[in-house]
């Protein structure tokens, strides 16, 4: 096994490693080779970019959902994870606080913690990244403030932000870690201290979570201030962040968190001015993404038929603009929206987006 950085073919998002799963979903399994093939025609990547959605942890996932990750795959992501530990090691060690590509669900340890849970048994180092994941319950400092230790020191861009900031979303934010731990709490695998990081980070998102990410300003002030209208989708905003704690509910036996997750869910996605900035029909940010999310929400309530109506909503905008979609890829484009549309998960493949 080799060695490149390919972005494009061994992207989960947009390249032909996301197409296969819509492939093997449907076990269209000759289509799902020729995707396969030509997104590891020169290697696969297992550098410092690789993660859930690149490289050897992405290949890993997609093998998986047809039961045909071998060990060679399984024991390049292991180097992943051991270098992405290591890294994670020296950072904590000089006090620094973390940039969101250490630990986010896209390119972090909160998506290689997903993978690894997704393996049976569940991987030997799964509780060195939840470990991880876990330590960012713990406060840090930015210039001189005292700050939850998973504030970012730059914007969500990657650019100089005075005061850094908090994400709060599910691919990119504090959302992502506590889906996880509340999905290996359920799964019955849990470390020192989890349940009790489970519960910081959902209360801050109790304080937080309409806003996309927390600046130092909100930090000064007693309650946040409102937020601004925004698109409400699966990646960033309330859908997102309400499924995550639908989760730490479930995980923590906490039912009024439950359904203050839940009446979230159904007061967003019945209102018509939040609907109304939905401009397309990706899983990202779009249709696609908030109808995975509602079966998965109403899968888990003990009323599941107030979700039935939203369902259908979302299943008749999505069957009405997706074949319009530009790229044919997973997380922007029509292979994604074709598997929320299909409204099957034989595979496991909503397990990337945390949402099961």
């Amino acid at each position: 096994m080799t060695t490149t950085t390919l972005p494009r073919t061994q992207d989960l998002s947009e390249g032909a490693l996301g197409m296969a799963l819509l492939d093997i979903e449907r076990r269209d399994l000759s289509t799902a080779r020729r995707h396969l093939a030509r997104a590891t025609a020169r290697g696969v990547s297992t550098g410092s970019n690789a993660s859930l959605f690149h490289g050897a942890p992405a290949l890993e996932f997609v093998l998986s959902r047809a039961h045909s990750a071998d060990d060679d795959v399984r024991a390049a992501v292991d180097r992943v994870v051991d270098a992405r530990l290591a890294a994670a090691h020296r950072r904590q060690a000089t006090g620094a606080l973390p940039h969101l590509a250490e630990w986010d669900l896209v390119r972090g340890m909160t998506g290689l913690a997903a993978l690894l849970l997704s393996r049976r048994p569940p991987a030997p180092r799964l509780p060195d990244v939840l470990a991880c994941l876990v330590s960012l319950a713990q406060h840090g400092r930015c210039e001189g403030r005292m700050v939850p230790g998973w504030w970012s020191p730059v914007g969500p861009d990657g650019k100089e932000m005075a005061g850094g900031h908090g994400n709060n979303g599910m691919a990119h934010g504090i959302a992502g870690p506590l889906a996880v731990l509340s999905l290996a709490l359920r799964a019955g695998v849990s470390v020192p201290g989890q349940e009790e990081a489970v519960d910081t980070f959902a209360t801050w998102l109790d304080r937080h979570g309409a806003h996309y990410w927390t600046t130092a300003a909100h930090l000064d002030t007693d309650q946040p201030p409102a937020a601004e209208p925004a698109r409400q989708s699966w990646c960033y905003g309330q859908p997102g962040i309400a499924r995550a704690q639908q989760l730490a509910a479930h995980a923590l036996r906490d039912p009024a968190r439950r359904q203050r997750a839940e009446d979230t869910v159904e007061t967003i996605l019945t209102d018509p001015l939040r609907l109304a900035r939905i401009t397309d029909s990706t899983l990202c940010h779009g249709w696609a993404g908030l109808l995975a999310l509602a079966r998965a929400v109403a899968a888990d309530s003990p009323a599941p038929a107030r979700f039935i109506p939203i369902i259908h909503d979302l299943q008749r905008r999505l069957a009405a603009d997706w074949e319009r979609l530009p790229k044919p890829g997973f997380m922007e484009g029509r292979a994604g929206a074709r598997l929320a549309l299909d409204a099957t998960d034989t595979t496991g493949w909503t397990r990337v987006l945390l949402l099961t």
